[in-house]
């Protein structure tokens, strides 16, 4: 059994610790306006980011030992926690601390299940995690699916600003509207800004090439520079859409283009032009084509995450939307630039926008903390792990835990998060789910939110899910089992 005195000495320097780092970490933050709702939730990041930076396991292996917290699930309350901890091994040890009141001890989760309604409307037994339905283009014309949303519950909608238009999206809203009123039950309105598209353009290919394959070599072109295939040099050319991210890139940096089906390394750079040696494709070869998406993942692509577009969108979010869901942000400054942008054009007399930061390239993640701190510090904030990108970016294998970190962070922050991409997409699309998908669907219940994409199954999918959630929700609370009896055995 582990010596009692020797962890209460090192939990007590470790809440010292943390204290420090904790400070050092949220002086960082102080060029962000906070308010003072938010500011408790500022201090709790900051404690967990600086905690995180310490291997628990010797600690939460003595801790265990003697029937005490291992630690494990303090992200909404981290000092509350290390307290506790070290009021009861002090009382083991006939020693006088007043342990952390109840109210205060759950005050995080109490934050984060408030603004959680706000953002996704209250929650229900019957409803325990939000659902966040993307709407088709057909939704402008039919009325039909708003009502079988909203008789379903559906919590919010998201209509992606890269498809349709200002009149589409008017339709889609004011249907949304009318079975709201039919109904009596509300559905938030989420939408998506584009954001920058980094994608394939004109491809040219040689004479005798039909697909790419592993070992040859790729040229990726600035805009309107597409070259001929040189055999001596590379198999195919292809343009990038964006203008800037040519430069930007060095050798040595990858490169994947149609999520991932084509691998390549970049081995020379000059102006305009990139040469990239194929790493990875199908054994059978992959064929180029455009309007395919690039991914940089080893490159600092500094470009701007609100674009022209966006900034001509927004008149229209800010004014008919609930929440704007922000793509490719990767900074505090992306967050400032969006945050500017929508005091211009938001009515008079109307709330801040809610806010949901999707995090979808490996800069994201490093920076997320204070994108959080500097987005939630404003207005009503949630964390979408958009796990399309972020998979290429980070890698498939890293996924799995990257997606569980940023859970963490969004916990400690004591804002909402939203699990999306490929949800249920087997059933979505083709009416049948496999085995794979609903065991990640299940894990979407420690989110406070999750995403499905549109499909001509959606309905059932989504009938499917509500069932998945609601029994995964009596055994589990974010990280915390809930203990409910087994009915199993």
């Amino acid at each position: 059994m582990a010596d009692a005195e020797a962890l209460l000495a090192d939990i007590t320097r470790l809440i010292d610790q943390v204290r420090s780092d904790a400070k050092a970490i949220s002086d960082g933050w102080q060029a962000f306006p906070v308010s003072a709702e938010f500011a408790p939730s500022v201090d709790n990041l900051a404690a967990y980011v600086a905690l995180r930076h310490h291997d628990l396991r010797g600690i939460q292996r003595g801790l265990m030992s003697i029937g005490l917290s291992s630690l494990g699930r303090l992200e909404s309350r981290v000092l509350p926690t290390l307290m506790a901890v070290r009021a009861t091994l002090a009382a083991t040890l006939g020693q006088e601390r007043a342990p952390c009141a109840d109210a205060a001890f759950f005050a995080g989760e109490t934050r984060l299940r408030a603004r959680a309604d706000a953002l996704f409307g209250p929650r229900s037994e019957a409803h325990p995690t939000a659902r966040l339905i993307t709407c088709p283009s057909e939704a402008a014309d039919d009325p039909s699916f708003m009502r079988a949303l909203a008789e379903r519950r559906v919590d919010a909608i998201r209509i992606n600003c890269a498809h349709d238009d200002a009149p589409a999206w008017e339709a889609m809203i004011a249907h949304a509207r009318a079975a709201e009123a039919e109904t009596g039950h509300r559905m938030r309105v989420f939408m998506d800004l584009a954001g920058p598209k980094i994608r394939t353009g004109g491809v040219a290919l040689a004479e005798d090439i039909k697909r790419i394959r592993r070992d040859q070599r790729i040229a990726i072109v600035a805009p309107g520079g597409l070259k001929a295939p040189e055999p001596a040099g590379w198999a195919a050319a292809v343009e990038c859409t964006h203008a800037g991210v040519v430069g930007m890139a060095r050798p040595g940096e990858r490169v994947f283009i149609d999520d991932g089906k084509i691998g390549a390394v970049v081995e020379t750079a000059t102006d305009g032009m990139l040469v990239a040696r194929v790493t990875r494709c199908d054994p059978d070869g992959a064929k180029l084509k455009p309007e395919k998406g690039i991914n940089f993942p080893d490159t600092e692509l500094t470009i701007p995450a609100l674009t022209a577009r966006d900034r001509a969108d927004l008149a229209f979010v800010a004014t008919h939307a609930d929440a704007v869901e922000y793509s490719f942000v990767q900074s505090t400054s992306d967050v400032a630039a969006l945050q500017a942008a929508l005091e211009d054009v938001r009515p008079a007399g109307r709330e801040a926008l809610g806010l949901v930061l999707k995090i979808e390239t490996a800069r994201a993640v490093r920076n997320l903390p204070g994108i959080v701190v500097a987005a939630g510090g404003r207005q009503p904030v949630a964390i979408m792990i958009a796990r399309g990108d972020l998979a290429i970016e980070i890698g498939f294998a890293r996924l799995a835990e990257i997606q569980e970190e940023i859970l963490w962070i969004g916990e400690a922050a004591q804002v909402p998060v939203i699990w999306a991409t490929q949800v249920m997409e087997h059933f979505v699309k083709k009416g049948m789910p496999n085995r794979a998908e609903l065991t990640d669907a299940a894990m979407s219940v420690r989110a406070e939110c999750v995403m499905l994409n549109k499909g001509p199954f959606l309905l059932d999918a989504l009938e499917e899910l509500d069932g998945l959630l609601a029994r995964m929700s009596g055994h589990y609370r974010k990280k915390t089992p809930q203990l409910r009896r087994l009915a199993s055995w």
